[in-house]
């Protein structure tokens, strides 16, 4: 038997993918340090994808998050979704995410990510000199459960952020501050609540690099087959230890997140193609079509045929 090495979908012997799981492990930090910024209130940079940065993460720091190129699919919390360029969101304090884009092999998307973060300590601080600063506060309290950004209120933002990476001083204060005050005005029908509100993440440093490991498995095989035994082979377990620890650290059953991340590739296959729905059915990795009706329905609220129609007119 061979199992799937999650940094380029190759299949591995058994031994190799032990191997690799314990390289892994031993590599990728959970928990993202953002390193301070003297000269600024808060962090602003870019990264490539593929990146070191670009992993399943957390941090105490809130982060707004650009996606300036290419499509792919992120994760929040509990949360599977699609994204392409434009994508803004905000996580909150100590809430995972991931943004795995559709890549080419060897194909780099440079400067992929334009990133803002900060301690809520700051924003604390700053509205007690401050006190307009307080608008901001119901905003970081319902970042908890990361927020997606759509429309009008996305296209400000993006320049906002955009702004503040090629200016300085007073004026990246002020670009900060607009960006702050489009995203804690952003009418309702341009917020995208990601995660669901009981997510309260209990990550250590091995949960997370446990998960990171699985989430490559996922991401690399979702369409075809994706087997419990084989994602608990990668990280050295039991398929029933497995169960049980991947529930603890990311809120969700296993299976759940396969079907979560079909279902999403589904969603943007019948956006943006006119494929048959039963051809996206088997290429998204379910079995039979009424399955995959059902499931759909389920999560949805609205068959794949009813989905076509509302998003395609």
């Amino acid at each position: 038997m061979s199992t799937a090495d999650p940094a380029n979908g190759a299949d591995l012997p058994d031994s190799a993918a032990a191997r690799l799981a314990e390289r892994l492990l031993g590599m990728r930090a959970n928990r993202e340090v953002i390193p301070e910024d003297p000269h600024h209130s808060v962090r602003w940079h870019q990264h490539d994808y593929p990146s070191p940065e670009a992993r399943w993460n957390y941090h105490p720091e809130y982060e707004i998050h650009l996606i300036r190129k290419g499509t792919g699919k992120f994760i929040v919390g509990d949360h599977i979704g699609t994204f392409e360029a434009g994508h803004v969101s905000l996580v909150g304090s100590g809430l995972p995410h991931d943004w795995v884009s559709d890549l080419e092999s060897g194909e780099i998307l440079e400067n992929r990510d334009a990133i803002i973060q900060f301690d809520g300590k700051w924003v604390e601080q700053a509205a007690s000199i401050v006190p307009e600063m307080a608008e901001v506060r119901p905003l970081l309290e319902q970042s908890a459960r990361g927020i997606e950004f759509l429309g009008g209120s996305a296209e400000t933002a993006a320049a906002c952020i955009e702004a503040m990476g090629t200016s300085t001083g007073l004026a990246r204060l002020q670009h900060l501050f607009e960006l702050l005050a489009t995203l804690a005005r952003a009418p309702e029908v341009e917020r995208r609540y990601l995660a669901e509100e009981w997510f309260r993440p209990q990550l250590d440093g091995q949960a997370a690099a446990v998960v990171d490991i699985v989430l490559e498995y996922v991401f690399s095989n979702h369409s075809g087959s994706v087997k419990m035994s084989e994602a608990a082979a990668l990280v050295g377990m039991s398929e029933p230890t497995f169960s049980k620890y991947f529930k603890r650290a990311t809120g969700q059953n296993f299976s759940d997140l396969v079907r979560k991340l079909r279902l999403a590739h589904a969603r943007r296959l019948l956006e943006q193609s006119d494929k048959p729905i039963s051809d996206i059915c088997y290429e998204v990795g379910f079995s039979n079509l009424s399955n995959f009706n059902r499931h759909f329905l389920n999560d949805a609220g609205e068959t794949p045929r009813q989905y076509r129609q509302r998003t395609q007119n």
